[in-house]
């Protein structure tokens, strides 16, 4: 007897589709409000991020993305702590 098994891979979580949770994005820029990089928790919803810092989280907000924190990492770079969800 055989069975056959498929693999199917994680659904992508896109802008407009109905999510659940809570959802956690740090983003890192310059003091000179350009984008450095992104991380975020693996089914959060974004936008492809801007080379403008300004413009990346002007975009988080409008999903729906509150700002929770702002921490200098260095002395050239700050991180934005933005969460979403309950």
């Amino acid at each position: 007897m055989r069975i056959d098994r498929q693999i199917q891979a994680p659904p992508q979580t896109m802008i407009g589709q109905a999510w659940t949770g809570r959802h956690v994005i740090l983003l890192h820029c310059t003091n000179n409000n350009q984008f450095i990089n992104l991380y975020k928790s693996f089914h959060a919803p974004i936008e492809p991020p801007r080379q403008n810092c300004a413009e990346t989280l002007s975009q988080l907000l409008s999903i729906g993305y509150r700002l929770m924190a702002i921490t200098p990492i260095s002395a050239n770079e700050i991180q934005y702590f933005l969460v979403l969800g309950d």
